[in-house]
């Protein structure tokens, strides 16, 4: 039971103080951190608890409270995003090929690059792949146990909060998508053609876990 603060000298109850550590470790992170990242930093205490009073206390702030693929951050609030535009440090603009890749890389991981230039149709620019780890979007997911052991890859706590997904089970469709404006058929796409390969692949995949 969390101890009250008292009104004469102010002292903050013990349950309190864990909150504010927890607080602290989340504001001054890089990255989205896990539990046993949290607890590395702010020690053992009721981090749950911690967490689900964090998460209410800024559900109305500029900034929130998430957790994103198992891992905890702080945010902009949706509705301040437009604020930021400006002042944000936006990656560069993906390309094409870049996107495909990534979008593969989410409905199949873990995958390999040939996976991906098998869905595709066409070969995968070693700098496509170079592009989204720097951007922090996939990573290496080690080495699938075939001849050759050739790497896999996957995507990371970065591209679900960059997206603002909780979990790969998030991922629209590809009726959603197209729903959206967000997927347009290309004027090459024809029965057979690369193009058609990769959207016949997609229409038929959905997140693996």
């Amino acid at each position: 039971m969390s101890t009250e603060a008292s009104p004469a000298t102010g002292t903050v109850g013990r349950d309190d103080d864990y909150v504010r550590r927890v607080e602290a470790v989340l504001f001054a992170a890089a990255e989205p951190l896990s539990p046993s990242d949290i607890r590395a930093h702010a020690g053992e205490g009721d981090l749950g608890g911690a967490l689900d009073t964090l998460v209410r206390d800024y559900a109305r702030r500029g900034v929130n409270l998430v957790e994103r693929g198992g891992r905890w951050l702080f945010q902009t609030a949706p509705d301040c995003a437009i604020v930021l535009e400006r002042a944000r440090d936006v990656p560069r603009r993906l390309g094409r090929a870049a996107l495909e890749t990534l979008a593969i890389i989410a409905y199949h991981e873990p995958v390999t690059r040939a996976g991906i230039e098998e869905i595709r149709g066409v070969q995968t620019a070693r700098g496509t792949l170079d592009t989204l780890m720097e951007a922090g979007f996939i990573r290496p997911a080690g080495r699938r146990e075939t001849p050759g052991r050739p790497m896999q890859y996957a995507t990371t706590p970065a591209f679900l909060a960059h997206f603002g997904l909780e979990s790969r089970r998030d991922l629209p469709g590809l009726a959603e998508l197209k729903a959206a404006g967000l997927l347009e058929p290309l004027p090459e796409t024809v029965p057979g053609s690369a193009a058609a390969v990769a959207d016949d692949a997609l229409a038929q995949s959905g997140p693996s876990d």
